[in-house]
């Protein structure tokens, strides 16, 4: 987890637009049925759940391609610098990976890197970044010389976003303004129960930081933030392309001074045992009060909330994905970093632990490949990257199409690779869902249950009644019922995202940048993603973390 230490406590302050905050924190039968898109279909077929013959009508309206010279994203990314924040995580690397590939004349990528000297930032950029397969059509496309280039074209500058002035040295600072044309806000915190602090000062306050580093920027001509398409907290119905406002969208009563105080507030009151739980509690507490599913989703709407209030004149561009996973493409098909969110759950029934799920089999499992999300945001940065002051939208989500995924068929098509390569199960029975909380905790205590009893057979140790759990399947236990709880918003989602912005974009574009800078989801063959691409990724991933 991350800093224990009491940061609230010795926060200085800040002045946001006017308004004061803490500024930094101490070969089977195929029985699933997936529909290949991009065929747009309304034939009969069957999930492990239930029938279903009609197709949705799309959010939006088919549009056609521009044949025009389109939106001129290769000529606008040449010779533009950027500076660039959360470079390291999943998102932020293939942000870097597609721009150095299809743009080797780039200006140069500054990296903003959390580090304790210049020398360690060195390392992170080498270890995390130019070391890493994600890399490997550049290796080749370089050769001998490619690590040269990758020094040339990524800086990174020694920073924190949590911290004032985003931590840079002050000559460092006034020497990066006057080179950066584009700010690309990738960082954050992304675990659902995370700290409130913690994830206050980096979600909420840490856009407007850069921002503000933005506006000192005198060749600046677009300030893009990555937000999440679940920001606007709801559940049903249409979600708009639109920005998120205090006094309109949000409610008037939340009030970010007054949250930041009382986070600090609990900090000081909870020193010792037990605070990190507590201090996560407390960010649950409030966001549900407010009307968010968690503390990620809320703190990230507060950031958002406080960019339309700063920018004043700024162009600013906000993507919102929705659930990112693997790549689709590119690099190459499977790229993944990190067991994501709809992983855990797939691993854990590879493995016999769980057989189903809190959760409805028709909810929408909005997921979009990591690649798409990268190339929609190239392709928007060109589109607002010439100094027009105007808010824009994305929502880069998939449940907008006419046959968006549900959860039943997306457990079908893992089940069906899982019976074609096993994880550790071989006879795995099809996945359930549960109705009801109760329901799926009896599931798992039997599951825990009869393998302990399973364990103490093959020990020669007499059968004991399996009423109890060993300490280690409590343990278990507690832990899929708090997974269970946590993904509860999701896993009986029914709302879907408006994607007009998007699609728009797309009709832009020429017929060469559709090609180069694919984004279209209906593109998108979801029993191939799934079974073919996305779970053979999964399952390296999870190999490597294990052997880390």
């Amino acid at each position: 987890m991350a800093m224990k230490t009491n940061m609230l406590t010795t926060s200085n302050a800040v002045k946001l637009h006017g308004v004061t905050f803490f500024s930094s924190f101490s070969g089977r039968p195929n029985h699933f049925l997936a529909r290949p898109l991009p065929r747009l279909m309304t034939r009969r077929f069957q999930t492990s759940c239930c029938y279903r013959e009609t197709s949705l009508k799309a959010v939006s309206p088919e549009l056609e391609p521009s044949v025009s010279d389109g939106v001129g994203i290769v000529r606008f990314l040449k010779g533009k610098t950027y500076l660039l924040t959360g470079a390291t995580g999943f998102l932020g690397k293939v942000l870097i990976e597609k721009l150095l590939r299809v743009s080797p004349e780039i200006g140069k990528i500054l990296i903003l890197i959390k580090s304790k000297d210049q020398e360690s930032a060195n390392k992170r950029l080498y270890d995390e970044i130019i070391s890493s397969d994600l890399f490997n059509h550049l290796k080749k496309m370089h050769g001998s010389s490619y690590e040269a280039f990758m020094n040339s074209k990524l800086i990174p500058i020694l920073g924190d976003i949590g911290e004032d002035n985003l931590g840079i040295e002050s000559e460092i600072a006034a020497k990066i303004s006057c080179e950066i044309d584009i700010v690309i806000s990738c960082a954050g915190r992304t675990t659902f129960d995370d700290r409130y602090d913690l994830a206050l000062n980096v979600n909420a306050l840490g856009p407007g930081r850069l921002l503000s580093f933005a506006k000192s920027c005198n060749k600046l001509k677009l300030f893009l933030h990555f937000s999440t398409a679940y920001v606007t907290g709801k559940k049903e119905g249409t979600i708009l392309e639109t920005p998120l406002c205090i006094g309109e969208n949000i409610t008037s009563d939340l009030n970010i001074e007054h949250e930041l105080k009382l986070a600090s507030e609990a900090v000081r009151k909870l020193q010792g045992s037990g605070e990190i739980k507590k201090l996560k509690e407390l960010g649950i507490q409030r966001a549900q009060h407010y009307g968010w599913e968690n503390t990620y989703t809320f703190t990230k709407a507060m950031g958002e909330s406080l960019i339309q209030t700063m920018r004043e004149d700024v162009p600013v561009v906000i993507i919102r994905p929705s659930i990112i996973e693997s790549s689709y493409k590119e690099p190459f098909p499977g790229w993944l970093q990190g067991i994501r969110m709809t992983d855990p759950m797939i691993l854990a029934y590879g493995k016999g632990q769980i057989s189903g799920f809190w959760g409805d089999s028709q909810s929408f499992v909005d997921i979009i490949p990591v690649d798409m999300v990268v190339n929609a945001t190239i392709a928007a940065m060109a589109k607002h990257g010439c100094g027009n002051s105007e808010l824009k939208v994305y929502n880069v989500t998939s449940s907008s199409h006419a046959h968006p995924l549900r959860a039943g068929e997306f457990m079908d098509l893992a089940y069906q690779h899982l019976c074609d390569f096993p994880l550790t199960v071989i006879d795995l029975a099809r996945w359930t869902f549960h109705s009801s909380l109760d329901g799926f905790t009896s599931s798992v205590f039997d599951i825990i249950a009869k393998q302990e009893r399973g364990t103490k057979n093959e020990g020669g140790e007499a059968e004991e009644s399996h009423t109890t759990l060993s300490v280690k399947g409590k343990r278990i236990l507690d832990y899929f019922v708090s997974l269970a709880r946590t993904y509860e918003p999701y896993t009986f989602f029914q709302a879907r995202f408006d994607d007009t912005n998007t699609r728009s974009l797309i009709q832009e574009m020429s017929m060469e940048e559709i090609d180069m800078f694919e984004f279209d989801i209906k593109s998108i063959d979801w029993e191939h993603y799934i079974v073919n691409v996305h779970l053979p990724g999964l399952k390296r991933e999870s190999l490597k973390e294990r052997s880390n």
